[in-house]
């Protein structure tokens, strides 16, 4: 894809504006841009040279290696990611890669020893970022930054899905408990979003998780007496206290000393943006791009 149509190209031809790199075969060129063109606050103040952290073209063919038949459109060279990697971390120290498209960012950080997090929604998750972190903990993959830094394979990670949302609409609108959510689901849910440990108890059923060795959590879909709660709170004794997470009770909130009572959904409608699978964010105020970048594809 050519980004100027046929008469601007001509006039970068005219100019000898075009590169097209040290052997001439680029597939595209460059477009040559000089610094006297740059307005002053574009001129940057670092400069990493393409032998330091090499280009995209590199990371295609990092990628081609790794995924013949699935290539990917926006990588980013191993060797770039190694230089932000060792400027900002040191080893064991943890990396977050909210959006992590091909999985580059979680490859160099394993292979230099830092711990890390990748984030993504998108369908490459199980194309290119799962069966490449398996190559590299085979020691399978022995591009990008591997020999530089020696790497032979090892270590491991866990691949976690995003849980789909606690909350739900429903035809009317009101938000309810997401029907794909169990009571095992629920009880482990809710102790996440009010603080507890999820820890079930053996002996007790309304003890689903603790945040201390007297304070408790009971978490239930059914509406509750007050003969119930009396025998709940009669059972919690005066040394303990319980947090009773509830559809509805029937019964006056300050009627039991150790017990407090908090209805769901309500409890936790101000906890999350609940029901986004998109999780999209506004970009109104993000700023822009300059039309001029420094290199770009022809």
């Amino acid at each position: 894809m050519w980004a100027y149509g046929q008469p601007e190209y001509l006039k970068h031809v005219r100019e000898d504006r075009l590169w097209w790199g040290k052997t001439g075969n680029y597939k595209l060129p460059k477009l040559k841009r000089f610094r006297s063109e740059a307005p002053s606050e574009l001129v940057p103040r670092t400069l990493w040279q393409a032998e330091e952290v090499s280009q995209t073209r590199t990371a295609r063919q990092e990628m081609k290696l790794l995924f013949a038949d699935e290539p990917f459109s926006t990588p980013k060279p191993e060797k770039l990611m190694q230089k932000v990697i060792s400027l900002a971390t040191n080893p064991g120290d943890l990396v977050l890669d909210s959006f992590a498209g091909s999985g580059t960012t979680g490859a160099v950080a394993h292979k230099m020893g830092r711990r890390w997090i990748m984030v993504e929604l998108g369908e490459h998750c199980h194309t290119h970022i799962v069966p490449r972190l398996k190559k590299v903990i085979d020691g399978e993959d022995q591009g990008g930054i591997s020999k530089a830094v020696n790497w032979q394979g090892g270590g491991g990670f866990r691949y976690l899905r995003l849980a789909p949302s606690l909350l739900k609409k429903d035809q009317w609108g009101n938000w309810v408990i997401n029907p794909a959510y169990n009571a095992e689901m629920l009880a482990e849910a809710m102790c996440k979003h009010m603080g507890f440990t999820y820890a079930p108890s053996q002996t007790y059923y309304w003890m689903h998780g603790h945040s201390s060795e007297t304070d408790f959590i009971y978490v239930t879909t059914g509406s509750l007496s007050h003969d119930q709660l009396r025998l709940i709170g009669e059972e919690v004794g005066g040394e303990r206290s319980l947090l009773i997470c509830c559809k509805a009770f029937m019964a006056d909130a300050e009627a039991f000393p150790n017990l407090t009572l908090k209805k769901i959904p309500r409890a936790i409608l101000g906890k999350c943006e609940w029901d986004h699978d998109d999780y999209s964010f506004s970009i109104d105020l993000l700023a822009e791009t300059p039309d001029d970048e420094p290199l770009e594809d022809q």
